[in-house]
């Protein structure tokens, strides 16, 4: 941050972060001295200026950036902040009224040379203003400062400032006598009747990266609101540069007495949320806004229901009054270097750079992570679908199981370790920001998944079930069922495994979109990892049919059958073309749906007496987990009914 302009003397000065332009500021030797003191004492001591990096040129701050700004407005006019500090140790202070949110300004109390007690005041201009009962004129003279004099000021002086976007900031002192101090802990008292000494203008400017990356943020769906300290003018400048908000919208941009006076009924009121869902919606800008105001806003937001499937809210602070706010969102930001450790400790991910652009970067890799696991799951389910459908009907009519227990262990491999690892790895790229967020009730399985689930199961079983009863008639080979319980492998029985495991194969590579999008290819060759797994898969699964000989209960077969194969395995991808055809309508079913439990949750009694709290799942969930669990379940019983007949004294299996 850097001091741009400033009020002094009377006369308005600009551009004095030039170093010409700020030797062009004349003011009395007095106003200069109570400057530079006034500022370099009251602030924290933490806040310096370090020589500049390698290929800079301008000091590096370290702390507080507003206060950096200001320490460099003391060097530009040619003081030096340490040697004045040097006079006035810390230990030495007399009182210090640090910095409040809510009040938005900090006091220092010092004892000068000459005996006099003088307290230096700097917060949000027109706070400290509005104390100022005298200002320092052209001549470094104490004149008087009336109501009619601030009106004339914050027209002429801090609105434009605040339009340029800049942070004004007011410096005043007032002096005591050492034998008449006040009660310093009658803060209210203490801090008025203040002398103004000048008015600076800071310049925070916006960063490149930042109007491109909420640009993005607009596209993937998501709001962004500023929530912030300063005057009103300054934030809706700053959130116009950023893309906020644009010079035609109709959205709120409100201060925080303005906004609490429209959430609640009575000025001592509860939030109500009736009223808040009011104001919520087209709210983009909230100055002057305390941290309460920050948290009432991220509650309220996370508690309407105007919108079905509920919001979503991420929220960034780097305050230690943030921390509220930070534990309250769904997910808290914190910025790893401006960040206090409470504000840390409060949020969920901490960003090294304090880069909005890495918000963008999180959501992207969020949403990546989230289709990787419904992929995945989308996958994982058809092969299951399948997989007990076959087991179950093969065990009933044919007495028994198309796939043997050595096989379905080589599927499981596929289905759960090398299938994770091949749709996990898939690098995020920009077009999932060009969709809208999932919504806080949003079923895991999606009608989406779901048809694609159902429309894969149905074509795979007709497959399977079309090779075990009519394969040995159409592809002019031996019955492989078992004869007097006695099992023996056959082509017939090893061209269903192939054909499953090369079905499965196959639309593993529908699974890598969720959507509907009919290029299922795209971007494939991004992901070496993706394709190196298939082609290894597809290579061993080869040598298993080929060579597996009774280990794996297969025969070899030939090209004409392999080429049967490929082909019933390849039609996966037409078949996911015309499933895509398909209109997911409302009637299709879904999982994982459910309604939010609040968050105070019944409490029940834990096997040691003592309390725990309730699970925290939606109902959705529950029904999902029972859903898989049935499912293993059922896995479990066709390979224990397996087992049975195995073992049975009148069975002669090779297994």
């Amino acid at each position: 941050m850097t001091v741009v302009q400033v009020y002094v003397g009377e006369k308005h000065w600009k551009q004095v972060e030039n170093p010409v332009k700020i030797k062009e500021i004349v003011i009395p030797a007095k106003t200069k001295e109570v400057i530079l003191e006034g500022i370099s004492v009251n602030s924290g001591y933490s806040s310096k200026l370090l020589p500049p990096p390698e290929k800079e040129t301008l000091p590096k701050q370290v702390g507080n950036k507003t206060e950096c700004g200001l320490l460099g407005f003391v060097r530009g006019l040619g003081g030096s902040y340490d040697e004045i500090r040097s006079d006035y140790p810390e230990e030495g202070f007399v009182h210090v009224y640090t910095f409040n949110s809510v009040r938005k300004n900090m006091s220092t109390v010092i004892r000068r040379p000459d005996g006099i007690i003088r307290m230096y005041t700097k917060g949000a201009s027109e706070i400290v203003l509005k104390k100022c009962k005298s200002i320092l004129n052209r001549n470094g003279e104490v004149i008087p400062f009336s109501t009619v004099d601030y009106d004339r000021i914050v027209q002429t002086v801090i609105e434009p400032m605040a339009c340029d976007g800049l942070r004004t900031i007011c410096v005043a002192y007032r002096d005591y006598q050492a034998d008449a101090l006040p009660d310093w802990d009658d803060e209210a008292n203490v801090v008025d009747q203040l002398t103004c000494i000048c008015i600076c203008g800071i310049e925070d400017p916006v960063r490149p990266e930042v109007p491109d990356a909420i640009s993005k943020c607009r596209s993937a769906g998501i709001t962004v609101r500023m929530v912030t300290g300063d005057n009103v003018n300054t934030a809706r400048s700053i959130a116009l540069k950023c893309g906020i908000i644009s010079p035609n919208d109709s959205f709120l941009v409100l201060e925080g007495k303005e906004f609490n006076r429209r959430i609640r009924s009575r000025p001592d009121g509860e939030v109500e949320q009736n009223l808040f869902d009011k104001v919520w919606p087209q709210l983009r800008v909230l100055a002057r806004s305390s941290p309460q105001d920050k948290y009432v806003l991220v509650r309220g937001i996370i508690a309407s229901k105007l919108n079905p499937t509920r919001e979503v809210v991420a929220v960034t602070g780097d305050g230690t009054n943030d921390g509220p706010a930070l534990k309250k969102a769904d997910v808290g930001f914190a910025m790893g270097i401006q960040g206090t450790d409470v504000a840390k400790e409060a949020s969920d991910i901490i960003l090294v750079d304090d880069n909005f652009n890495s918000i963008v970067k999180a959501v992207m890799w969020g949403r990546n992570v989230y289709d990787s696991i419904a992929k995945f799951l989308q996958f994982q389910l058809t092969v299951n679908v399948v997989a007990v459908f076959c087991a179950f009907i093969g065990a009933c009519i044919v007495k028994e199981s198309p796939l043997r227990a050595v096989q379905m262990l080589w599927v499981n491999l596929i289905m759960d370790t090398l299938a994770s690892l091949a749709l996990a790895t898939e690098v995020p790229t920009e077009e999932l920001l060009t969709r809208k967020p999932y919504g806080r009730t949003r079923p895991l399985i999606s009608r989406t998944m779901m048809k694609n689930i159902i429309g894969h199961a149905v074509y795979q079983l007709a497959v399977m079930l079309f090779i075990l009863f009519l394969g040995p008639t159409v592809f002019d080979m031996d019955d492989g069922r078992p004869v007097d319980n006695v099992f023996k492998p056959s082509e017939h029985f090893t061209m269903i495994f192939n054909v499953f495991v090369l079905m499965t194969l196959f639309n593993e590579i529908n699974c890598r979109k969720i959507h509907g999008e009919k290029n299922v290819f795209r971007g494939i060759f991004t992901n070496p990892i993706f394709y190196g797994i298939w082609i290894v898969t597809f290579v061993v699964q080869i040598l298993l049919v080929q060579y597996g000989s009774f280990a794996f209960s297969c025969v070899p077969l030939t090209l004409e059958q392999w080429m049967w194969c490929f082909l019933f395995g390849a039609a996966v991808l037409l078949w996911n073309q015309l499933v895509n055809l398909i209109p997911a309508t409302h009637h299709m079913p879904k999982w994982g749906a459910g309604e939010v439990y609040e968050p105070t949750l019944p409490v029940d009694s834990g096997p040691e007496g003592q309390a725990r709290q309730a699970s925290s799942l939606t109902k959705g969930q529950i029904l999902w987990l029972r859903g898989i669990t049935r499912l293993q379940t059922q896995v479990q019983v066709v390979k224990t009914f397996q087992e049975h007949v195995a073992k049975s004294p009148s069975s002669q299996c090779f297994v």
